[in-house]
């Protein structure tokens, strides 16, 4: 077993590129878009990870005969899919809703008369409040992995996901689940139209407002975090935008805040000035803000390369970053990438089409190459491998020991991701997780209800099964088979070591050789990729 070093030591790098063009080619430069035959079984595999959570042998093989056309059409039909129509009724909103009049009244009666038991009642009810609320964001968490794990439009979460990671917020600073709730549907249902319509309602939301603290900008008094935060990480990046830019923007979101679980717009305490930002000038709100955000390449050449490096490669975010490094065919296609994006009204489904239906989005350069976060990690195992998720409670704590608890980014930068996942902690955790799933078997003792949901590998060879039944019951074919699914590849020596195991076990594929296969898979370095 290697150690979390030599896993992060072995990953790819941009700069790795010049020295491996002679055997692959060069990158494609171009919106070119991949051919029929050119889309195999490892494409559409690699399509799944990308844009879901992987895919069992069968979807893989079911999009693979599609052809790359109508399985990116599928994936992207994220429409008239409503399995889970009643998420917005399951969790209450009025745990941390404000206080009634009546009750305003009370606690100021109390305070002017110095009653200490009422003021003890009000303290302890507020307390109650906050547990339930606390208690209410680990059930959210439980939640969203479920739909991640069970949702048959995996790209809607994986959007959500990548959106929660980008504009990101904390629910420790505005302790409202609710509200963190209510900015996960805003990422699910504008996460896939436009990068406009996002970004005008992240500045109508509650908790994005609570959390930069604009629920308290006015007039006179602009409180700059929110127009800060959005140049320099969600839109524009540092370096295209000045100190009065920043300033004028504060000044165009005065007056924004919320009620209660909805947008306020407070026109007395809007500035209604002049104002001047990234040269377009006038009595600019929040939403002339944002298109003069819109109006500049530069947030198209953002955005792009934020999209790309989650769905596609690691790339820096912005030019400074270290482009130099980079193929220049590479960052040929990223301009082209963005001048798409820039022309077509930085419509997000037609530029994940676009990625997604090139033959760049398929090099093999980029395919089995990026570091699975943790939630990929539990969702894909579950979705690919259809691993039992017994305990999801277990779930959700061993994402935060593996440094993504949902709903609780690290700051507003969100997830650093790529080599910052693996750590020596970390990759103990990991593989002790796809043991638990696939077995039951925590670091101390099993699960009580592992008897009950046994995992049962013997379905995902059934499409093996069905071209060859012969191979099916060869363990060096199911040794092949199952390392391409859970790896993407074979390679000599992890086949070696597998073939080892099932001589071990006599050579015969049964349920219990199958499942021992998996975990060693599993436990190996190169199934932290995707």
């Amino acid at each position: 077993m290697q150690s979390a070093t030599q896993v992060t030591a072995s990953m790819p790098s941009p700069a790795a590129a010049p020295r491996t063009e002679e055997r692959l080619g060069r990158i494609e430069s171009t919106l070119a878009e991949i051919t029929l035959g050119e889309f195999k079984y490892e494409q559409a595999r690699h399509l799944l990870w990308r844009a879901g959570f992987g895919g069992t042998p069968k979807q893989i093989q079911t999009l693979a005969s599609w052809g790359p056309k109508k399985a990116v059409d599928y994936i992207l039909n994220t429409k008239g899919l409503d399995w889970d129509a009643k998420s917005a009724d399951q969790f209450d909103k009025d745990i941390m809703r404000p206080p009634t009049a009546d009750e305003r009244a009370m606690y100021a009666a109390a305070r002017r008369s110095s009653d200490e038991d009422g003021l003890a009642k009000i303290r302890l009810e507020r307390q109650r409040r906050e547990r339930d609320d606390r208690q209410q964001i680990q059930v959210m968490q439980r939640w969203w992995l479920r739909r991640m794990i069970e949702t048959p439009k995996p790209l809607e979460e994986k959007v959500a996901l990548f959106w929660h990671g980008h504009l990101a917020t904390g629910y420790r600073t505005i302790e409202n689940s609710y509200h963190m709730h209510m900015q996960g549907e805003l990422f699910r249902t504008a996460g896939l139209m436009t990068f406009g319509a996002l970004l005008k309602g992240i500045i109508r939301d509650p908790a994005m407002l609570a959390y930069l603290d604009n629920n308290d900008s006015k007039k006179g008094r602009p409180n700059e975090n929110l127009a800060r935060e959005i140049m320099e990480l969600f839109a524009l990046g540092i370096g295209n935008y000045s100190e009065k830019d920043i300033k004028e923007g504060a000044r165009s979101l005065t007056g924004y805040t919320f009620e209660d679980d909805k947008f306020a717009f407070q026109a007395r305490n809007h500035d209604t000035g002049t104002k001047s930002i990234l040269g377009r000038k006038g009595s600019l709100d929040g939403d002339g803000f944002v298109d003069a955000i819109l109006a500049k390449r530069e947030c198209a050449q953002y955005i792009t390369r934020r999209m790309y490096n989650y769905f596609v490669a690691d790339v820096p975010p912005d030019e400074r970053g270290g482009d130099k490094e980079m193929d220049a065919a590479h960052r040929t296609y990223l301009r082209k990438l963005a001048d798409a994006f820039y022309s077509d009204e930085y419509n997000i489904t037609n530029q994940l089409r676009r990625m997604f239906m090139s033959r760049h989005f398929y090099d093999a350069r980029f395919m089995g190459q990026q570091i699975k976060s943790p939630a990929i990690l539990i969702a894909g195992a579950a979705r690919s491998l259809a691993a039992p998720t017994r305990d999801l409670s277990i779930l959700s704590d061993a994402m935060d020991l593996m440094g993504q608890s949902l709903y609780q980014p690290p700051s507003v930068k969100g997830w650093d991701g790529g080599r910052s996942w693996i750590n020596t902690s970390t990759l103990f955790v990991r593989q002790n997780l796809m043991a638990y799933m696939l077995t039951g078997r925590k670091p101390q003792g099993y699960d009580a209800n592992a008897d009950e949901q046994k995992f049962d590998p013997m379905p995902l060879l059934a499409e093996l099964r069905e071209a060859d039944a012969k191979a099916a019951e060869d363990p060096a074919a199911v040794v092949e088979y199952l390392s391409k699914l859970a790896l993407g590849r074979t390679e000599p020596a992890a086949q070696a070591e597998l073939m080892g195991f099932m001589s071990k076990a006599g050579n015969r594929v049964t349920r219990d050789s199958v499942t021992g296969v998996l975990l060693l898979i599993t436990a190996m370095p190169e199934y932290q990729l995707c």
